[in-house]
């Protein structure tokens, strides 16, 4: 199984050692993010494309789809590779290729060429479409508007038939450029910027200040591990959370009602910096837009601000609800975000929409900074490939290979996973509930028989057992085949 990865155009335009340089960086992206999904593979790059061969039992569907969501992707052409010396060589393989497909249907010969030759790329196209032509029973040609366009790269000796062309996420490959912090809370507008900053080639770490207790910090880290896993699986990745219980309980004791929205993302940004600094990060990613909620005004943004020095990057600034959830489906992070719940950490009744930077601070003054820098003392750094099973409790989760005949099989992918690799069994029920829905749909669960839980890598299955046990299925265990 053979691809072609057609490069970014804006890596093309670069200056020879730039190009080079994200050249090699896309390379070991790619071969990292197949290895991380147990895909043996090679990669080769060159000036113009990289080539990739699967030598793994893999779907070609599967493999498609992991490549085009790896950023600095402009397309994946799925191709296979033939040697060729006459023109009758290359009829020949397209007979074999595209008769099936042309049967029946207009169509066009598209031939791209590098290298040295005897000929044109035009006298290629027009050989080999009279030669369909006259042996595969096609409708007719047509070179404007064609059902079916026989797709073909010459590349010196070698011939490439492409099967395919999806579509890949662009921006530059992951590690061309600095590290970022992006401060997420499980909604759409958090999980849309922490995507953004990635696609352009960011490596993108999680902050969640923790308002709402443990059910909420497992919601953050599934969505930031889905995040993870789906567009940046080449690269390490830290989770940290920094309890913010005490700073929300002193800002309702001790600020006016009207200013603590300001003053809680003031407490935010200070220690999100002091974070950042630690781990040598130098720009924090926040998902505000303008005018959203009180908060985000530009003159609140502005005073939110002058507590840091430190570069805050807004990729959502100009963006209304609707663009923001339509990404949200398109990278798959909707589910989650509609299925979390709210935590407001503080409500004003007539929150400030123009903060005043002298009363601010005059708020400030009964603020316990201490109670601050105790939360940041208390902050918790996690590998994000670790973080789910990081917060499973003490209770051991039996694993199962082959299932009885009576255990009920609960596939808890991501629906975009299960189907591109549905699980198919024989002699067992299997009902489809994605994880972030599962805790809503408990009581469609019997609790007299083995729930045998599944997903790719087991770990997702391992954090919901332990929470389907502790909420009384006894016989929850992990189906691991």
């Amino acid at each position: 199984m053979k691809f072609v990865i057609k490069l970014f155009p804006e890596i093309t335009i670069k200056s020879r050692p730039v190009r080079k340089q994200f050249i090699n960086q896309l390379k070991r992206n790619i071969k990292q993010t197949l290895a991380y999904n147990e895909i043996d593979s090679g990669v080769q790059g060159s000036w113009d494309n990289i080539e990739v061969n699967i030598k793994s039992e893999v779907e070609e569907l599967q493999v498609r789809d992991i490549l085009t969501r790896i950023t600095g992707i402009h397309s994946v052409l799925t191709v296979k590779e033939f040697n060729f010396e006459t023109f009758d060589d290359i009829l020949e393989v397209a007979k074999g290729v595209f008769a099936n497909a042309i049967k029946d249907k207009t169509f066009c010969v598209r031939v791209k060429r590098s290298g040295t030759h005897d000929f044109k790329s035009t006298d290629v196209e027009r050989y080999i479409g009279g030669g369909l032509l006259q042996h595969c029973e096609p409708k007719s040609v047509d070179l404007y508007n064609p059902e079916v366009t026989v797709k073909m790269e010459i590349r010196k000796q070698r011939l490439l038939t492409i099967s395919s062309i999806d579509k890949g996420l662009g921006g530059y490959p992951l590690g061309s450029q600095d590290s970022v912090l992006s401060l997420v809370s499980g909604g759409f507008d958090s999980n849309v910027a922490s995507y953004l900053l990635n696609k352009r080639g960011l490596q993108t770490h999680f902050l969640f200040f923790n308002l709402g207790g443990s059910a909420h910090e497992i919601g953050v880290k599934q969505v930031a591990h889905y995040l993870w896993e789906k567009y940046s699986a080449s690269h390490g990745v830290k989770f940290v959370t920094v309890p913010f219980e005490g700073v929300v309980s002193e800002i309702l004791s001790q600020v006016d009602n009207s200013q603590m929205g300001v003053i809680l993302k003031r407490m935010m940004l200070r220690a999100a910096t002091k974070v950042a600094e630690d781990l040598g990060i130098e720009a924090l990613v926040t998902g505000e837009s303008i005018a959203q909620v009180s908060s985000q005004t530009l003159r609140n943004l502005t005073v939110i601000d002058s507590v840091t020095d430190m570069l805050v990057l807004r990729p959502l600034i100009s963006m209304d609800k609707p663009e923001i959830i339509n990404i949200s489906r398109e990278i798959g992070t909707y589910d989650f975000a509609a299925s979390m719940p709210e935590y407001c950490g503080v409500i004003s009744v007539k929150p400030t929409t123009r903060a005043k930077p002298e009363k601010i601070e005059r708020e400030e003054t009964r603020f316990d900074f201490s109670v601050l820098d105790q939360a940041i003392s208390d902050a918790r750094i996690e590998k994000i490939k670790n973080v789910l099973a990081n917060s499973r409790g003490v209770t051991e989760i039996e694993l199962v290979q082959i299932p009885a005949t009576q255990d009920l099989i609960v596939d808890i992918r991501h629906p975009q996973e299960e189907e591109l690799a549905p699980l198919h069994l024989t002699n067992n029920e299997i009902v489809k509930i994605p994880f972030y829905e599962l805790n809503a749909k408990l009581d469609t669960l019997p609790k007299d028989r083995n729930i045998l839980l599944y997903c790719k890598k087991g770990t997702m299955s391992q954090l919901h057992a332990e929470h389907l046990i502790q909420e009384g299925f006894e016989l929850a265990k992990v189906f691991k085949p």
